[in-house]
């Protein structure tokens, strides 16, 4: 995702700083990405270098693609050392990571889909479950979603749609989701290219009326990171103009971004 962001940020004309954070082991390697280098900081003098790197550039804005178990420290640290970040990494404490942000009065763009068609379709979903709240009462519900196996957790934006269905009236519980990352079982059950194995989510949504005779498909396939990365520079733009604006509201999410037009 880092990569695929840099090139879509330099595409849109967006200046990327030549630095970033990684887990020890990583640690002082470089990366050649395009015609730059970066170099990578460990936990150790992540602080000390971010500190300095936003001494250096007062319009920074940092781009968060980690895992999971960082979600939260890495949330303290941008509030800690006061700079702005879009965050498109899933999991973590969610309610613990707005509470870290909003007390920091920092700006952020925190959400688990960056996909700006793919969170277009969630934001219709809870418009239909708020305003026909139980329309689905009684249906059965199948989740499937495929992604790369480095994807550890259950997908952001599956469990969102879950949660409209929840309102709509359908019982079903987020470990029910069928996680799909043996790329064999990709490959030939879920119908995913191959050269596409590495990045990709398939999502499908099926529901059954309880006399099996009507069903219901919700589904979208995602191929490569291109469509998160487009998503992301759009993020990182709209959040720097509410930066200039000065503007009241600190914390935003993509249906924020997508409210706001403008997009590339």
């Amino acid at each position: 995702m880092g990569k695929a962001v840099i090139n879509a940020a330099e595409a849109a004309g967006v200046h990327v700083v030549p630095v970033s954070f990684g887990c020890e082991e990583e640690s002082g390697k470089t990366l050649q990405i395009g015609e730059k280098e970066f170099l990578v900081h460990g936990p150790s003098d992540r602080e000390s270098v971010l500190a300095s790197v936003l001494d250096k550039y007062p319009n920074l804005i940092v781009v968060d693609y980690t895992v999971p178990s960082a979600v939260n420290g890495n949330a303290e640290l941008y509030s800690k050392v006061g700079v702005p970040f879009v965050m498109g990494t899933t999991g973590g404490d969610r309610d613990l990571l707005h509470k870290t942000v909003e007390d920091s009065k920092i700006y952020a763009v925190i959400s688990p889909q960056m996909g700006k068609q793919v969170v277009a379709f969630l934001a219709a979903m809870e418009i239909m479950a708020e305003q026909f709240p139980g329309a689905f009462s009684g249906y059965s519900l199948q989740v499937l979603e495929s992604h790369q196996a480095s994807k550890v957790d259950a997908s952001g934006t599956a469990k969102a749609v879950i949660s409209c269905f929840n309102k709509l009236g359908v019982s079903f519980d987020m470990d029910q989701i069928k996680l799909i990352r043996d790329p064999r079982q990709q490959l030939e059950m879920v119908g995913v290219p191959e050269e596409h194995l590495s990045g990709h989510a398939f999502h499908m949504y099926h529901l059954t009326s309880p006399d099996d005779t009507v069903t219901f498909e919700f589904q979208h396939n995602v191929c490569g990171r291109s469509i998160y990365a487009e998503g992301t520079v759009d993020a990182v733009l709209f959040l720097a103009k509410k930066i200039e604006e000065k503007d009241h509201k600190r914390v935003y999410n993509m249906i924020d971004v997508l409210r706001e037009g403008n997009m590339r």
